[in-house]
């Protein structure tokens, strides 16, 4: 009970939220690729006039490389546009099931105004719950591989 009473109690600063990388629309692609590397970002948030308007991720730039795509483009052209967001007030458990259920490794932490101010990723959900809940965590039984019943490969 106390497990799911403090994901549902704690905000989401207590997942570590990584600094949000922030760049324009207009900004080439590649640009966006560099800066990626650089700073050793698995995304970047699109802002106009300081308000999230788009995001951009490393799936995005693999999908764009996968079709030798033009990276000289800008992102509005390939970004995707108003992503899912959390507040800094919602909880952690509201994260995870928004993770969940979309599929998303990492989510804008975004103000009142819609500017962002960290991006929740799945790392720091991951050391949020061993950190506040190691026996819960440590203490889960093994999963056993599935036994396969036909042999595999050759």
């Amino acid at each position: 009970m106390a497990f799911q009473l403090s994901l549902n109690t704690e905000l989401l600063e207590a997942a570590s939220p990584k600094k949000p990388l922030i760049v324009e629309p207009e900004l080439p692609v590649c640009e966006a690729l560099r800066l990626m590397k650089a700073e050793q970002s698995g995304n970047v948030l699109v802002c106009r006039d300081g308000v999230l308007v788009g995001i951009f991720t490393e799936r995005d730039a693999l999908r764009l490389m996968a079709v030798s795509a033009d990276l000289q483009v800008p992102m509005v052209q390939v970004m995707v546009a108003d992503p899912v967001t959390v507040e800094a007030h919602q909880s952690v458990a509201h994260a995870i099931a928004t993770m969940s259920q979309g599929g998303y490794r990492r989510l804008p932490l975004v103000d009142e105004e819609g500017r962002p101010v960290g991006v929740i990723v799945v790392t720091g959900i991951v050391h949020f719950l061993v950190e506040h809940f190691p026996e819960t965590v440590y203490n889960l039984p093994p999963q056993p591989e599935p036994m396969t019943q036909e042999r595999e490969g050759a």
